[in-house]
């Protein structure tokens, strides 16, 4: 890693669940970036402290200045991000990089020119285009808002990247799993909202972000790759069926306007329930016991 001084100081938070994989990859890709100013900050939400200790004898070996934090505890994602952001707040940083510890970007100018672009789009907020991992797939070239079903498609999912995406511009929505943020917004919009612990939290940030005009800037001149849900066991298993169905309602009752809103939770029950044909009956359950979650949640106040 260079360092190219008198660049904006930016805190990288990333948050482990059993993460121990991941993180040889995510590491080197780190150590490969060039001119760009950083500071790494490691929250574990696992069970045990490999993760920890991997991520010590890892920072060590790439000469990375890195500060990890063991919870001991399944906090969330959410109050994880947090914790690294009050962190790299604390320390001085310009800029938060949230980023999944299963992402990978060899190059090595994706964080500087992330951070670049940022600026001299006099821009508050940047993603790079993400890719599925190991492919040339788009996973995410920005994405919008779908109000009336609560969800947030992305811009060229599973469309071979042929260029096609490769004009900066801004986007309405992209996911916080590799997302460049001034500290500016923090005190604008919030903290992320603990409630969620995982997922659609990022929908709620970037959805305040939207509600307080600061444009996400997406630079596809960046590029990451992305080892999709690794650590929650993938987008079926019961932990990810509960999280998602109580968090869309939760979304759609806190965010949306009330026809939006009786749409979009009528949409999350049926689609849900169809879905729940080909589900185990632990996931099954999992999904109804999320929805009726989703009410019960009373609404956070930023």
């Amino acid at each position: 890693m260079s360092t190219r001084y008198g660049s904006p100081l930016i805190g990288i938070v990333t948050v482990l669940y059993r993460s121990d994989s991941v993180l040889p990859d995510f590491f080197s890709s780190l150590a490969a970036q060039r001119d760009a100013n950083f500071k790494l900050y490691v929250i574990d939400n696992s069970e045990k402290d490999t993760g920890c200790a991997i991520s010590r004898e890892l920072a060590a070996l790439h000469d990375l200045q890195a500060e990890i934090v063991f919870n001991n505890d399944n906090v969330g994602v959410a109050r994880g991000n947090n914790q690294g952001i009050e962190m790299a707040l604390a320390d001085g940083c310009d800029y938060v990089l949230l980023a999944n510890n299963d992402t990978d970007f060899p190059d090595p100018d994706v964080i500087a020119g992330l951070a670049r672009h940022t600026e001299e789009a006099g821009a508050l907020a940047a993603v790079p285009k993400i890719t599925y991992y190991g492919t040339n797939q788009i996973w995410c070239a920005g994405g919008r808002f779908s109000p009336l079903t609560a969800t947030t498609p992305h811009v060229g999912d599973r469309k071979e990247d042929c260029g096609q995406f490769d004009q900066e511009m801004f986007t309405e929505y992209a996911p916080t799993c590799f997302m460049l943020l001034h500290k500016s917004i923090f005190q604008t919009v919030g903290m992320m909202d603990e409630k969620y612990f995982v997922y659609y939290d990022d929908s709620d940030f970037v959805w305040r972000m939207k509600d307080a005009d600061i444009g996400l800037l997406y630079v596809p001149t960046s590029c990451v790759g992305h080892k999709v849900a690794v650590s929650t066991g993938g987008n079926e298993s019961p932990f990810s069926l509960f999280y998602t169905a109580r968090n869309r309602v939760y979304f759609s009752r806190k965010h949306l306007a009330p026809a939006h809103r009786a749409i979009a939770i009528a949409y999350a029950v049926v689609t849900l329930t169809v879905k729940c044909v080909k589900f185990s009956p632990a996931a099954r359950s999992s999904v109804f016991k999320g929805l009726r979650a989703g009410f019960a949640l009373s609404i956070a106040d930023h």
